[in-house]
């Protein structure tokens, strides 16, 4: 089920999003831990049949690692970039455990357009740092108001601690070198995934419309775990702590 987008047969889409993993892989090499991580929390908390909402969903990786593990789940997929959307709602075609949604997380009603008031589990991964602190907090106090009780929201992320620069300038510094070392063996980085994007004739069209929305780079902020798990609790959750991190992201769960 899909609510604005149309898909079209004959695209590859399965392929469009596996590429997309092997481009955040480049930059996370972690990124399937702090997925398991995550539905091992969903597991415990939840359970096994959750109705839960994909925050920034993007491609759908969070969706396509839920419902391989939990066919009994089901996923409401939101999003506003139109070509990551596309390429979701093409993997997905035919399957009524999903449905997406075009929403702006900045617009304070995007809740509204949600197809349920409340969910078990809200998930999102790699998308809430384009967001500065203020309207971050904002946010977390919608997806509070949508995670019934007992319910839990995870934020895998980019997280960093201001407070041990020397590590972090050490770990960055490793970190880029290895990627560096991918991309010697053909790793496609963030730009040069776009560029294909947009040269294929059925992402093209929506390619161009993402950057007009949302322009070339972030300009969020990646304030630390502590900040994240106290704007949670300010927001209505009872507890609120990281239960996954690496040297450089964060996997942080808070419990309503």
């Amino acid at each position: 089920m899909t609510d604005s987008h149309t898909t079209t047969a004959g695209t590859d889409w399965h392929a469009w999003q596996e590429s997309w993993d092997r481009q955040q892989e480049w930059y996370m090499p972690d990124r399937e831990e702090r997925f398991r991580v995550m539905l091992d929390m969903v597991e415990a908390l939840v359970g096994t049949a959750p109705r839960v909402l994909d925050l920034a969903c993007g491609t759908g990786s969070i969706t396509a690692r839920l419902l391989d593990r939990f066919p009994d789940a089901t996923s409401t997929g939101v999003d506003l970039d139109p070509a990551l959307l596309a390429i979701a709602e093409g993997t997905f075609a035919g399957d009524d455990r999903v449905t997406f949604v075009t929403a702006d997380l900045k617009d304070p009603g995007w809740a509204t357009q949600l197809p349920h008031d409340s969910y078990d589990a809200v998930l999102t991964a790699t998308a809430l740092h384009w967001l500065h602190r203020e309207p971050l907090a904002d946010l977390y106090g919608h997806i509070a108001g949508l995670v019934r009780d007992g319910g839990v929201f995870m934020n895998a992320d980019h997280m960093i601690d201001e407070t041990t620069p020397r590590i972090n300038a050490a770990e960055r510094a490793q970190r880029h070198a290895r990627m560096d070392q991918a991309k010697e063996r053909g790793a496609l980085d963030w730009a040069e995934w776009w560029q294909l994007a947009a040269q294929d004739p059925v992402l093209a069209g929506p390619t161009a419309r993402r950057f007009e929305i949302y322009g070339e780079h972030a300009d969020g902020d990646m304030p630390s775990p502590a900040w994240h798990a106290r704007a949670l609790r300010e927001a209505g959750f009872a507890e609120a702590r990281p239960v996954w991190c690496s040297p450089s992201d964060t996997l942080l769960l808070a419990l309503k």
